[in-house]
This record gives structure tokens, sequence and C-alpha cells, in this order.
């Protein structure tokens, strides 16, 4: 759910970057940090897949050029891959079909470079006050149903209390039933990419979920693989 932006600012927003030119990501992140919008970077297209799906972005800033995948197969992939996160894209183009192709993949707005900072925040604005109505509201997994903007978590009929961090890991593992997610994914999904890596944070949080989503009710839907990391059963350990 986006956080509500003022007139000048969008504090609080978090969003990921898809901008292969170091310089030109360097600068606009400098520059949304100012604004208090916290960004993350990702530099091709495939960092941007795994990203996006792996943590909860409010925008995704989506260049078009791009090294490897462009942002037009970018965008199609996400929404294929039920992430309906809001994407504004961004290309030097300015044909008309490029902006229609842009919107006919999945993308919510469209920007042109050069654009001011001013601009994408106002666009930013724009995506807040926006009401979604084409995207689902629950997400659901075998027995487990997970509400994004009301925060809360059902296992059948029991609601389940959960921490804002357990919430977060909850999240990312539902939105890819059935795929492993690496330790760094689910560190980068609940935390921040400046975390320490190293840490066993993610272990003891599994720890934490199963207590509460899993061994009350019976069920094994949080799986261990060796090595690699966790993943949720596709049917929700129903």
């Amino acid at each position: 759910m986006l956080v509500s932006c003022g007139d000048s600012y969008c504090a609080g927003v978090r969003i990921l970057v898809v901008e292969d030119d170091v310089a030109m990501a360097a600068a606009l992140n400098r520059a949304l940090h100012t604004a208090g919008v916290v960004a993350d970077i990702a530099g091709s297209g495939d960092d941007a897949l795994w990203m996006a799906q792996a943590a909860p972005y409010d925008v995704i800033v989506l260049d078009v050029m791009l090294p490897d995948v462009d942002g037009f197969e970018v965008c199609e992939q996400l929404r294929l891959a039920r992430v309906w996160t809001p994407i504004i894209m961004v290309t030097a183009r300015d044909a008309v079909a490029d902006r229609i192709r842009g919107l006919d993949v999945g993308a919510d707005d469209y920007l042109t470079k050069p654009f001011s900072l001013g601009e994408l925040l106002a666009r930013l604005r724009a995506l807040a006050r926006r009401d979604v109505v084409d995207r689902p509201a629950m997400v659901s997994v075998g027995s487990l149903r997970l509400d994004p903007a009301g925060r809360r978590v059902w296992r059948g009929e029991s609601e389940v209390s959960l921490t804002a961090r357990e919430f977060t890991l909850l999240e990312a593992l539902m939105r890819r039933p059935g795929q492993v997610l690496s330790h760094l994914q689910l560190l980068d999904a609940a935390w921040d990419f400046g975390y320490e890596h190293r840490s066993n944070v993610v272990e003891v949080y599994v720890r934490y979920l199963r207590a509460k989503i899993d061994r009350p009710f019976g069920v094994a839907s949080i799986e261990t693989v060796r090595g690699v990391g966790y993943r949720l059963r596709e049917d929700g350990g129903a």
C-alpha cells in the first residue's frame, strides 16, 4: 500500500529504481533520499525481476532501455507473476507507440527523459491517491490468507497475530508459493539492503512464523531447502 505523499515530499515511500546508468541511478537516489523516499537500485532487468518479487515496494520506476531484459519485458513478466506494484516506465524515447506499449504490458504511468524530480514526485503522489480496484486485495495460498492493505493474516478461519517483520516475510513467501527464496532474497524482502547479510535473522524469523502459522494448526507449510533457502508449499500446508 502506498504511503500518502504531501505537497512536496513522499516521505516513507519505498521504491525500486531500475536504471543501468550508474551515474543517473546515483543522482536519482540522492535526490529521492532528500525527498524522504527510500530507493533501492536495480541495474538490470534480471535484477529487477527478482528484487520486485522479493520485497514489497510502493512503486517501481522502470527504465525501458536495459542491457539484458528490456523494461517492457520486465513489466510484462512482473504482471504475469502477479506482482501488482505500480510501475512508472521511464525512457528517452518520445514515441507514442512506446507509451502505448508500456501501458499495454501493465505500466501505470510513463515518464520521458529528461524529467524533473518534481515531476516524478507528482507521479508518486498521483499513484498514492489512486484506488486500484483491479488488483487482488487478498493473497491466498491453501488455507493461508493475507490482507496486504489491512496487514492481517488468517489460517483457515483463525486470525494470526504477526509482527510487522513477520508479516513482510510471510508476504514474500506467499507471493511466490512453491518457489525457493534464498536467504538473501528473504533478508532483502523484510529488511533493507544495508542489513548484515551474514546474520541469522532470517532463520530466527522463520522459526517465529512456524510457531504462529504452522505449529498451532498441526501443519508444516514453510519448507527448508538445505543450502539454498526456504519455500512455502503451494498448498499452504492445507
